[in-house]
């Protein structure tokens, strides 16, 4: 069973086990400004070896042709995944307190 919102609910408000008839990705919705620490990329460090676009949990890792061709902001949450995977050899991302 699936109900349609004729209005904003709060989540109390949800029925449980509850379906939203009106399907999202978040494409639609730009989590980017969640961030405290922001991911600073260096192209001329980096080997792209690609583990940051392997593991990033929010697909924030753009990618061309094989190589890393920067940071997608609006969806970028600041894990900082990213930097922790990057081989220590290259260390091409560093995360930076985000300021707005």
């Amino acid at each position: 069973m699936s109900m349609k919102f004729d209005r904003p609910m709060n989540w109390k408000e949800l029925p449980a086990g509850c379906l939203i008839d009106e399907a999202a990705t978040s494409l639609r919705f730009k989590t980017g400004d969640w961030r405290s620490m922001r991911p600073i990329w260096d192209a001329e460090k980096c080997i792209h070896c690609l583990f940051c676009w392997i593991t990033c949990p929010d697909t924030a890792i753009t990618v061309q042709d094989g190589k890393m061709t920067g940071i997608d902001y609006d969806y970028c949450k600041g894990c900082g995944i990213c930097a922790v995977i990057c081989p220590p050899k290259a260390s091409a991302i560093d995360m930076v307190r985000e300021e707005k």
